[in-house]
């Protein structure tokens, strides 16, 4: 009986860390890009950041801003409105660095990319019931960009899919000469 017992807290706590993972696998930070509400997944979010000083570094592709210092950590600034082949972001008063945690591949730790956004809006629960699959026309963005559309309000949240949005191949690269600018 003794153990019955004891395995029941566990059971029990067991239950409820799958529903914290559950519900925050459904929640997103929304954000907006040229008045469009975009949403990126919690779990990727690492901090929210004033824009500040960014560090140009030369050639690198056109939606890289350039790199700043997060506690002695270089972090690689990307802008959003270029990567989606639209015109750079203009920094406002509202504009934010998302800093975001992603891991190239398995073999690879985690890595740290700062994206540059108009403005952060909130956190929304939106229940997986709610989002449907990304449109392969119409959207202002690639296809392979979108994982899914949320619907919050009888609208419409672009839910982006991030290792998409910040590719492997390119953050590869990206993080090789950001390295080497570190070392020299």
């Amino acid at each position: 009986m003794t153990n019955l017992v004891k395995a029941e807290p566990a059971s029990v706590k067991h239950a409820l860390v799958k529903q914290k993972v559950r519900e925050e696998e459904s929640q997103y930070l929304t954000f907006l890009l040229d008045k469009e509400m975009f949403a990126i997944g919690i779990l990727s979010i690492k901090e929210i950041i004033e824009y500040g000083q960014v560090t140009t570094v030369p050639m690198m592709p056109n939606f890289v801003r350039g790199v700043i210092n997060l506690r002695g950590q270089v972090v690689p600034v990307i802008d959003l409105q270029a990567r989606f082949g639209r015109p750079s972001s203009v920094v406002g008063k509202r504009s934010c660095v998302v800093i975001i945690e992603i891991q190239l591949s398995a073999e690879q730790e985690q890595h740290v990319i700062g994206v540059i956004v108009d403005s952060v809006s909130e956190v929304l629960a939106i229940p997986p019931a709610q989002i449907e699959r990304a449109p392969q026309f119409g959207a202002k963005i690639r296809p392979d960009f979108i994982s899914g559309m949320g619907k919050v309000d009888d609208k419409f949240v672009i839910i982006l899919n991030v290792d998409k949005v910040l590719s492997v191949d390119e953050l590869s690269a990206l993080t090789e000469r950001v390295d080497e600018e570190r070392h020299d």
